[in-house]
């Protein structure tokens, strides 16, 4: 009786619904394999990419720890610069406070040594101004003589 089911469903090309349908099974089930072969192909570059970024991460983290904790050194660091700073900034104020009136000595002295030049060489043209009238005076006492 199945047989003449199969003759009887027998399409015009000639094939019979039973070959048509196993043709249809493999058509969906070559078309099933080959999208879960994507599927999975498409899964596996999805955990690549995944695996990267979390790498990348990773190092993000680490350098992100490793310069937290060259932050902290150096802020560590500037305390003590900050303090020596400061003590140099008040030994060079002790060295200016020792120092000025050094300086104002010293200035005191140049402003003496000056007038002491001025009122010399004052006195050296006071002295030469008598010397060139005494000259003067005898050139005009023996001119007589001369002529």
């Amino acid at each position: 009786m199945q047989k003449m089911k199969n003759l009887g469903s027998m399409g015009s090309s000639g094939r019979s619904s039973m070959e048509e349908n196993i043709e249809d099974e493999e058509i969906s089930r070559l078309a099933i394999s080959t999208f879960q072969a994507r599927e999975e192909e498409i899964e596996r570059k999805k955990m690549e990419v995944k695996e990267k970024v979390e790498i990348q991460l990773g190092r993000a983290e680490e350098e992100t720890r490793r310069l937290s904790m060259i932050w902290e050194e150096l802020e560590v660091l500037s305390d003590p610069l900050r303090k020596e700073v400061a003590m140099v900034r008040k030994k060079i104020d002790m060295a200016n406070r020792e120092l000025k009136p050094l300086g104002q000595s010293c200035q005191k002295k140049i402003q003496c040594t000056t007038q002491v030049r001025f009122l010399l060489g004052c006195r050296r043209k006071n002295i030469k101004k008598p010397w060139k009238l005494s000259t003067k005076r005898t050139k005009k006492r023996h001119s007589w003589l001369l002529l």
